[in-house]
């Protein structure tokens, strides 16, 4: 029998006996109830009025009101007639009391009064004693039958107390000790239920498992072992060096890449403590001080410059944290590391010779652009001739693409210096507000084109900078120029100077159209523009901003919100922290 039918069978039958009880039980308690108030509503009132009578019969020589209360429990009576006879004894008494009020002396219907009043009352008192034997008749039966559907309850209750559980916790507790057979590789283990129910066939589908397990155990442990040598081989023949530890920090692989550029042979790092191969290896050392330091994820991003190949070559180094949630757990494990250089010697000697000839150009471009705007400059001379409407255009126009030409070249120049590393800085301790009224002046024909007034608040005792006033100056003019170049006409540019955690910050704000959240993190890469911009330019300024004052030890930040406005700003330590 299925364990559904027997929990359906089971549970249903108790079920249906619980309500039965509660049927049997209203019944019962209801005819108690009725029964009872019939004794106590007819019969025993029908005995308050009968005592009320002989009390005022008895006191009808003495009291002028016994007469009346007399009438008074007769008509009660009158209308609460329940028991066979009563009817007859009641027009009795009423006929001799008519005539004992017109003959009050008369003894003899006084003592007729009395005893049909007394026959009343021994009326009443035997139907109180049937209707008590009745609602005693009906108490037995409510006692034997609840009784009866009650020890029924209790005895189904029990034998499901006591099969139940055990008909289904003793197959689940033999199929989970199985399961931990399973777990520790014991795939000899079966399970046999007799009965044909769920557990019956749980128990062959778990041992159609097992067997399968078995024969799975058998026959690919071969193939296990072809597979690690595939991986082996691979490892091996990897142009990049690639190191292998576990979670102890014993040395798994290291492939011939690796072995090459460290300078060992295999016996000397695998199944070897990988600390104590860096205590006599400069490189091993090198690589694994991130490893030993996983949680705090901080690796170095620098590159390696690692003798390799007969020459210097460069490589990016990353750890791999091997981690695996065993099964039937939520956390995972870390089991190992692999690490892995990458050479990035042919990327690097192409980006040198990038910056190389980056360099040359701008420096070439610089000396003819130079001497364009010289001669620019002489037409524009009214003494060495006059020049119509048009002409002045031009000459206007072609002035304006040499500047563009000149700080295009400027931007080439400053960048080649810090791809190559190679920022001069010239560091002396110097006043902020000069670095401001330098910016102020460089832009001011700028602001006076689009009508933009550039407001300047500088907080009071204010102290001097230690920074580059060159390459300071040239970060503020970019941060004003692109805050003018980028709002719109009659607008505000606000420059403030203030102190902030022993360092002066420079802030330029603008209203103008603000740049989207999602490229305000691309905005200081090389080369990058806002995607829509119609402005022109090359997308090194803000990077060059970057790479200057974070030269100086400052840091430059961005805050802006499309369609309110920018705001950049940078700080430099004070000369007092210095």
């Amino acid at each position: 029998m299925k364990i559904k039918a027997k929990l359906i069978s089971g549970v249903g039958l108790l079920f249906a006996l619980i309500i039965l009880l509660a049927a049997v039980s209203v019944m019962y308690i209801n005819a108690l109830k009725r029964d009872t108030g019939n004794i106590l509503v007819a019969n025993y009132n029908t005995l308050e009025y009968a005592r009320n009578m002989l009390l005022s019969l008895e006191k009808m020589t003495t009291d002028a009101h016994a007469v009346n209360n007399f009438e008074k429990q007769l008509e009660k009576q009158k209308t609460n007639v329940t028991e066979t006879g009563e009817q007859q004894v009641t027009s009795k008494i009423a006929d001799h009391f008519s005539d004992l009020r017109r003959n009050p002396a008369d003894s003899l219907l006084t003592s007729l009064i009395r005893q049909e009043i007394t026959e009343l009352m021994r009326l009443n008192m035997q139907a109180i004693e049937r209707k008590s034997s009745i609602a005693d008749a009906t108490a037995d039966n409510a006692v034997l039958w609840v009784s009866v559907i009650g020890t029924s309850c209790f005895v189904i209750a029990f034998i499901l107390l006591i099969n139940l559980p055990g008909n289904i916790a003793n197959p689940i507790r033999e199929l989970t000790e199985s399961i931990k057979e399973i777990a520790n590789q014991n795939y000899q283990k079966r399970v046999h239920f007799e009965d044909h129910n769920e557990f019956g066939e749980l128990a062959e589908s778990f041992n159609i498992m097992a067997k399968k397990l078995e024969e799975y155990s058998d026959s690919k442990l071969d193939k296990i072992i072809k597979g690690k040598k595939r991986i082996d081989t691979l490892i091996n023949n990897m142009h990049d060096p690639v190191i292998g530890v576990d979670e102890c920090n014993i040395v798994l692989f290291a492939n011939n890449e690796a072995l090459k550029i460290a300078g060992l042979k295999n016996e000397q790092i695998i199944g070897r403590d990988i600390n104590d191969v860096a205590a006599s290896n400069d490189l091993i050392r090198n690589l694994i001080t991130d490893m030993t330091n996983h949680e705090l994820k901080t690796y170095d991003e620098k590159l390696l410059k690692i003798f390799a190949d007969d020459k210097e070559s460069y490589f990016e180094k990353e750890i791999i944290d091997i981690n695996i949630i065993p099964t039937g757990e939520k956390q995972p494990h870390l089991i190992g590391h692999v690490i892995m250089l990458r050479n990035i010697t042919l990327f690097k000697e192409l980006d040198l010779a990038k910056t190389n000839f980056i360099g040359t150009v701008s420096h070439e471009f610089k000396t003819p652009i130079s001497s364009m705007k010289m001669s620019l400059q002489l037409l524009e001379n009214e003494n060495i001739g006059s020049l119509n409407t048009e002409q002045k255009q031009l000459l206007a126009s072609i002035t304006d693409d040499t500047d563009r030409l000149l700080k295009i070249t400027a931007e080439l120049l400053n960048i080649t210096q810090v791809e190559s590393g190679n920022i001069k800085l010239n560091v002396t301790t110097t006043n902020p507000f000069e670095i401001v009224n330098l910016a102020i002046d460089a832009t001011r024909n700028l602001a006076e084109q689009k009508n933009i007034k550039v407001e300047v608040s500088v907080e009071d005792n204010l102290p001097d900078i230690k920074a580059d006033i060159e390459k300071t100056t040239w970060v503020l003019i970019n941060l004003v120029s692109n805050a003018i170049r980028y709002s719109f006409e009659d607008s505000v540019v606000s420059l403030n100077l203030s102190q902030e955690n022993g360092t002066v910050k420079f802030l330029v704000k603008d209203n103008g159209t603000g740049i989207s959240e999602k490229y305000q993190k691309k905005i200081f890469d090389r080369y990058f523009r806002v995607p829509g911009t119609q402005k022109e330019g090359t997308g090194l300024g803000l990077a060059i901003c970057k790479e200057f004052i974070e030269a100086q030890g400052g840091i430059i930040e961005l805050e802006s919100e499309l369609g309110v406005g920018s705001t950049f700003s940078f700080a430099l330590k004070s000369s007092v922290n210095n």
